[in-house]
């Protein structure tokens, strides 16, 4: 079985040494590094070239933002999943913007964590499900307002609907389910809507959307956050 290769960022060792044990319990996933701040994050990330970052924000020497930033420069395909108990919209908005593929909570459960390392390596994005709504509340602030007739959305009738169970939570697999077309099909028109909009993420085509009034925040389901 081919191992996803994980690197931890985190300040508190006890921290690292707790979710390190717990990777390392799975199967699937291969810690290759720990860093102690977030210079030593970048630094391991582009001599390691990790699949995926698990990333705090607040840490000594870089913040996990900046971290995020650099990273996402030098190594656009390294996914970084933030991991922290910071909530707060500036941390949110910014680590998205940065580049962000996932934003996890401290409070979740241990499988939560390792689904959501699964996701951001098979480049879907995750949010946990009260950022994510927030994203969406806040995102919906700056829509058109109502009675204006949004924007003509670029987007083709197959391409609207497999955003829109993608911002509903749902993986590659289960919105194939849904259409009745393949998880590669799936994978295809995302990476469709994504050239249209110039965006890298689902994260990013969903704050698009909505922000446009292509997809209504109201008829989004608060589920687990952006699949």
């Amino acid at each position: 079985m081919s191992k996803i290769t994980v690197l931890l960022a985190d300040d508190h060792a006890i921290v690292r040494e707790g979710t390190r044990e717990l990777l390392e319990r799975t199967p699937d996933l291969w810690v290759v590094a720990e860093a102690g701040d977030g210079a030593e994050a970048v630094r391991l990330a582009l001599e390691l070239k990790p699949q995926v970052v698990v990333m705090d924000v607040a840490m000594p020497v870089m913040n996990g933002i900046e971290a995020t930033r650099q990273i996402k420069v030098h190594a656009p395909s390294i996914a970084v999943l933030i991991f922290t108990a910071y909530d707060e919209d500036p941390y949110v908005f910014s680590l998205l913007q940065a580049g962000a593929a996932g934003y996890l909570l401290k409070n979740a459960r241990g499988q939560e964590l390792i689904h959501a390392i699964r996701a951001v390596a098979a480049g879907e994005s995750v949010l946990h499900p009260l950022v994510a709504r927030r994203v969406i509340d806040r995102l919906s602030q700056g829509a058109a307002p109502a009675g204006v007739a949004p924007g003509e959305s670029p987007l083709s009738e197959r391409e609207h609907e497999v955003l829109s169970l993608a911002a509903r939570g749902m993986s590659n697999k289960e919105i194939g389910g849904a259409l009745y077309i393949s998880p590669r099909t799936v994978q295809v028109h995302l990476a469709n809507v994504f050239a249209k909009l110039q965006v890298g993420s689902r994260t990013e085509a969903v704050m698009l959307a909505v922000r446009n009034r292509w997809l209504e925040p109201d008829n989004l389901d608060r589920g687990d956050g952006f699949g």
